[in-house]
C-alpha cells in the first residue's frame, strides 16, 4: 500500500488519534509507525485481542490508567559491565514494572473463575499475558534503595555517614554564630547570613577589614567591597564534611551500581517484560478508541463487502450512513450522480473502514457489516495537478493508476475517483473502460466513481459490475447522500448551476441541448430509480408481512403443544384414578378372601382372585407406558418444534432471512430466543406392516395405536390374533399389529423421561399467584428438575407484581440455578413484571 493512500484516505488521522489513547510514549510511536497488518491470521488475531481487552474496558472493572513510564533508553544500558542507574532512572525502571504488574492482573481479572466460557480472543488474551515473565522480584529491589516517591532510602551504611555530617555540620554553624553575633566581629561583616563556596560555609567580611578575621580567603565580590573568608577554626571542620559527602556520594553510587547489577542479571526477562507490556498497551489504546467510538467489529467475510450504517469517522455528526454491498460474481461498482452528492466520500468511507478493520480496529457501522481481509488498498482521489513535474490532472492520475495496476491482485481493493476525467470525454471514457477491463481481468474489487455517461451503459453490459448512485432529491435539488445499488445516477449539473446563480436564459438553452441529444437515456435513469424506489417499498412490506406470519404461525404452534400438555396431563389424571381404584380394588378383594378363607375356601378360587388382581395390575402399566410415550413425543415437539416457515415463500433477495456464511443456512430471527433444532431426537417409529410380515404363534409385534409390546399366542376368528400382553391375552385384528423394531433397531429415547411416580411434569406456564414463597420456590424447583429430565427448553412463571416478594424470591432461586441459562421479564403484552420467561442450558 502506498504511504500517498495513507494520506488520501486519512488513515494517518486515525493512528494520531489512536495513539493519543497510550499511557506511554514508546507504544504512541509504535502506533504512529505501524500499519494495517496484510496477513488475515494477523488481523484476525489483533481483532481478536482488540475486542477482548475492549470488553475488559466495557466491563466496568477499575482499569490502572496510570501512565507508563519510557523506559526503551535505560535497557541497553543495563548491558554495560559496571554501568550504573541514576535515582530517576532507577524511579522510572521500577514504576514501569508495577503498573505493567497492575495492567496484566487487571486483563486477566474475568477470567475463568467467572463461569462464562471464554471467546478464543479472551483465550488468547490469557495466553499472551501469562507468558510475560514476573519482574515483580526486580521492582522490589529497585524500592529497597528508593522509596515510593523516588527518594533514596535512609539505609543504615547512609544513616551514619549522614549522621556525622549533620555533627559537624552543626559545630560549623556555633562557630559562625559566635562570629555573627559577637560584638567584636559583627560589625565586620557585610552579612550575618554565612554564604557557602565550593561546598565550604564562609563568611561575607568587608573589604577594609581585611585581616581582622584570620581565615583563607575564597572568592572576592565584583565590587571587591566585600571577601568570601573561611575563618581558620572551621577548616578543619569543612575539610571533614567535604571527606564525609564524598563518602556518602560513593556509598551512594556503589549501592545504585549494586542494584543495577543485578537487574542486569534478569535483563532478558526484564526486556521481554518491557516488550510485552508495550504491545499490551499499543492494543489498549486500540480497544479504548474502539469503546470510546462506540464501534462494532466487522465479520469476516472473504467474498463480501457488506457496509451496514457506515460512518465515516472523521465527519462526526455530519456522517451520513452509507450502506453499500458487493457479493457473489460483482467485483466492480460504478457510482454515478451529482456533484457533492457523496461519491468521493463514500469511497474514502469504505477504504478507510478497510484499514481500520485490519489495524484492529471497531468500525462506525451496523451489525452485519462484513468485510475481506484485502492484501492492499490503493485509491486515486482528488486533483493532483503539479506545476513543478509538469503533470496536467488526467496525467496525474494516469501515473497513479499506473502504479495501481502494477501492484494490485485479486485480493486488493481500488478505489477510483471521476475515472476518465480531465481530458476529451470520449478517449477518457475508453481509456477508463480499458482500466476497467484490465482490472477486473484480474479479479480486482474496485470502486468508482464517474460522470461519463458511457460507463453507465459499461456497468449493464458487463456481468462483473453494477451500477450504482447517489439519490438526489428533485424538489429540494439536492443530494440525500443515500447510494442507491443497482440504478445508475445522472449528473444534475444543469440543476446545479441554476441553483448556483446561472442565468436562466443560459440554463434554458443548456436544457434544449440535453433534450435533443439525450432525452432517452434520462428518461430512461429517472425511469429506473422510480422503480427502485417503489420495489424497496414493496420488498419492505413483504418482509413485514412474513414477520407477521412467522410470529402467527408460532403462536399457533406453541397453542398446540399448550393443548396437548393439558390433554396429556387429564390423561395423568385418568391414570391415578385408576390407580386408586386399584389399591382399593385389592383391599377389598384381600378382604374378601381373607373371608372366605374363614370360611370353605378353594385354592383354585384364590389363585382366580390373584390372577385378577394381577391381570389388573397389568392393564394400569400398559395405560401408564402408553402416558409416558405421550410425555415423551411432546418434550421431542418442545425441544423440536415443526417449523411454521416450510409454507413461507422466501423473497429471492432482500428478504429477512439472514445468510450464516459459515453455515450457509437460513437463520429467522425470534422473539423467544433460539430454537433452532438441532440434528434429530433419535427416536424412530415403527414402520407399517408390509406384505413380508406374517404372523405365527411366538411372533413379538406391537399392539394398537400406542405400540404396547407383546407375543401372538394363537389365530382367532375373523382374521383376528389373540395376542399376549404380560399375563393378558386379548384379540386385536390383523391391521392393529405391527413389527416389533429388531433390537438394533428399537427406539432410543435422546430426552430422559419422567417417572409417573415423581409426578414431575413440566408444565409450559408454571402459575404461582397465591403460593406462599417456600410454596412457589419448591413448585419452581419441581418444575426445573421436570423440564431437565424432559428436555423442555423454555418455560414461562407468572408471579404477579404485588409487593414484589415472590418476584424477587423467584429471581434469587433462578441465579443460582446451574441448570438455568438465563431469565428476563416476558413482554408487556404477555405479562410484563408480573411473568417471568426461564431458558434452560442445552
Amino acid at each position: 500500500m502506498h504511504e500517498k493512500t495513507v494520506k488520501l484516505l486519512e488513515f494517518d488521522v486515525i493512528r494520531q488519534r489512536v495513539a493519543q489513547g497510550a499511557l506511554n510514549e514508546e507504544a504512541a510511536r509504535r502506533i504512529l509507525e505501524e500499519h494495517p497488518a496484510w496477513d488475515p491470521r494477523e488481523a484476525g488475531t489483533l481483532k481478536g485481542l482488540v475486542a477482548a481487552v475492549g470488553a475488559r474496558i466495557a466491563s466496568g472493572d477499575p482499569e490502572p490508567r496510570d501512565p507508563l513510564p519510557d523506559i526503551s533508553f535505560l535497557l541497553p544500558k543495563l548491558g554495560v559491565a559496571g554501568a550504573s542507574l541514576a535515582l530517576d532512572e532507577a524511579y522510572a525502571l521500577g514504576v514501569f514494572i508495577d503498573r505493567g504488574e497492575a495492567l496484566k492482573q487487571w486483563l486477566l481479572g474475568g477470567g475463568p473463575q467467572d463461569g462464562a466460557a471464554q471467546k478464543p480472543g479472551q483465550q488468547l488474551l490469557r495466553t499472551l499475558v501469562l507468558a510475560l515473565p514476573d519482574c515483580r522480584s526486580l521492582s522490589r529491589e529497585v524500592f529497597r534503595v528508593l522509596d515510593k516517591g523516588g527518594k533514596l532510602r535512609d539505609l543504615p551504611v547512609l544513616r551514619e555517614i549522614r549522621r556525622r555530617i549533620r555533627s559537624l555540620t552543626r559545630d560549623i554553624e556555633a562557630l559562625i554564630i559566635r562570629y555573627t553575633q559577637a560584638e567584636d566581629t559583627r560589625y565586620m561583616l557585610q552579612s550575618s547570613v554565612p554564604a557557602q563556596r565550593d561546598g565550604r560555609t564562609v563568611l561575607a567580611v568587608k573589604a577594609n577589614f581585611r585581616g581582622r578575621i584570620k581565615g583563607m580567603v575564597h572568592e572576592v565580590s565584583a565590587t571587591g567591597q566585600t571577601l568570601f573568608v573561611e575563618p581558620g577554626e572551621a577548616v578543619e571542620k569543612n575539610n571533614h564534611i567535604l571527606i564525609e559527602r564524598q563518602r556518602l556520594e560513593r556509598e551512594i553510587r556503589r549501592i545504585l551500581r549494586e542494584m543495577t547489577r543485578r537487574i542486569a542479571e534478569q535483563r532478558q526477562a526484564l526486556e521481554a517484560f518491557h516488550e510485552g507490556i508495550i504491545r499490551l498497551e499499543t492494543i489498549r489504546a486500540r480497544a479504548r478508541y474502539s469503546v470510546e467510538t462506540q464501534g462494532y467489529f466487522a465479520q469476516e467475510d472473504p467474498e463480501r463487502i457488506i457496509l451496514k450504517q457506515a460512518r465515516h469517522p472523521l465527519l462526526g455528526a455530519q456522517a451520513v450512513p452509507i450502506d453499500i454491498t458487493l457479493e457473489g460474481h460483482t467485483k466492480t461498482v460504478i457510482i454515478t450522480g451529482p456533484n457533492t452528492g457523496g461519491k468521493t466520500v463514500t469511497l474514502k468511507t469504505l477504504g478507510l473502514l478497510v484499514l481500520m478493520n485490519q489495524f484492529g480496529l471497531a468500525l462506525p457501522a451496523a451489525p452485519g457489516t462484513m468485510l475481506p481481509f484485502c492484501d492492499g488498498v490503493y485509491a486515486d482521489i482528488g486533483d493532483e495537478q503539479s506545476l513543478s513535474q509538469s503533470l496536467s490532472t488526467f496525467s496525474a492520475h494516469m501515473s497513479t493508476i499506473a502504479a495501481i495496476i502494477a501492484h494490485a491482485t485479486e485480493k486488493s481493493l481500488v478505489l477510483l475517483d471521476e475515472l476518465g476525467a480531465g481530458t476529451d470525454p470520449e478517449e477518457g471514457s475508453a481509456i477508463a473502460m480499458a482500466i476497467l477491463d484490465h482490472l477486473m481481468e484480474k479479479q480486482v474489487r474496485l470502486i468508482a466513481t464517474t460522470h461519463q455517461g458511457s460507463l453507465k451503459h459499461y456497468g449493464y453490459t458487463q456481468e462483473q459490475v453494477e451500477n450504482a448512485s447517489v439519490e438526489f432529491d428533485a424538489e429540494t435539488l439536492s443530494p440525500t447522500y443515500r447510494i442507491l445499488m443497482g440504478v445508475p445516477g445522472e449528473s444534475r449539473a444543469v440543476d446545479i448551476a441554476a441553483r448556483n446563480g446561472i442565468p436562466q436564459a443560459v440554463i434554458n438553452r443548456a436544457r434544449s441541448y440535453l433534450r435533443d441529444e439525450r432525452a432517452d437515456v434520462s428518461a430512461l435513469i429517472q425511469g429506473l430509480t422510480m422503480k427502485h424506489q417503489e420495489l424497496n417499498t414493496a420488498l419492505e412490506r413483504q418482509q413485514k408481512e412474513e414477520e407477521r406470519l412467522r410470529e402467527e404461525r408460532r403462536q399457533a404452534v406453541f397453542r398446540e403443544l399448550r393443548l396437548r400438555q393439558q390433554e396429556t396431563e387429564l390423561k395423568a389424571g385418568e391414570v391415578g384414578k385408576l390407580r386408586r381404584l386399584l389399591e382399593e380394588s385389592r383391599k377389598t378383594l384381600e378382604n374378601l378372601v381373607r373371608e372366605v378363607k374363614e370360611g370353605e375356601l378353594s385354592r383354585e378360587k384364590t389363585v382366580k382372585v390373584k390372577q385378577f388382581l394381577h391381570d389388573l395390575e397389568t392393564t394400569v402399566a400398559i395405560e401408564d407406558t402408553a402416558l409416558k410415550e405421550d410425555l415423551r413425543l411432546l418434550a421431542a415437539e418442545t425441544v423440536h418444534p415443526p417449523s411454521p416457515l416450510s409454507s413461507i415463500p422466501q423473497a429471492p433477495w432482500g428478504s429477512a432471512t439472514q445468510h450464516r456464511p459459515e453455515t450457509k443456512e437460513l437463520y429467522y430471527p425470534s422473539p423467544w430466543g433460539a430454537l433452532n433444532p438441532p440434528a434429530g431426537t433419535g427416536l424412530q417409529e415403527p414402520g407399517p406392516r408390509t406384505s413380508q410380515f406374517f404372523l405365527k404363534p411366538g411372533t413379538p409385534v406391537l399392539v394398537g395405536k400406542y405400540r404396547r409390546p407383546g407375543r401372538v399366542f394363537r389365530a382367532d376368528k375373523n382374521g383376528s390374533w389373540v395376542v399376549e400382553i404380560g399375563s393378558l391375552k386379548m384379540s386385536f385384528p390383523e391391521q392393529d399389529l405391527y413389527p416389533f423394531p429388531a433390537a438394533e433397531e428399537q427406539p432410543q429415547p435422546a430426552i430422559a423421561l419422567p417417572d409417573l411416580a415423581s409426578e414431575l411434569s413440566p408444565r409450559f406456564e408454571l402459575n404461582l399467584r397465591g403460593m406462599r414463597l417456600e410454596e412457589a420456590i419448591e413448585a419452581l424447583r419441581r418444575q426445573i428438575d421436570a423440564a431437565v429430565l424432559s428436555g423442555l427448553r423454555e418455560f414461562s412463571v407468572i408471579h404477579g407484581t404485588g409487593a414484589g416478594v415472590l418476584q424477587q424470591g423467584v429471581h434469587t432461586f433462578l441465579s443460582e440455578q446451574p441448570q438455568v441459562a438465563e431469565y428476563y421479564f416476558s413482554r408487556p403484552e404477555l405479562g410484563g413484571f408480573g411473568r417471568t420467561e426461564v431458558v434452560m442450558k442445552c
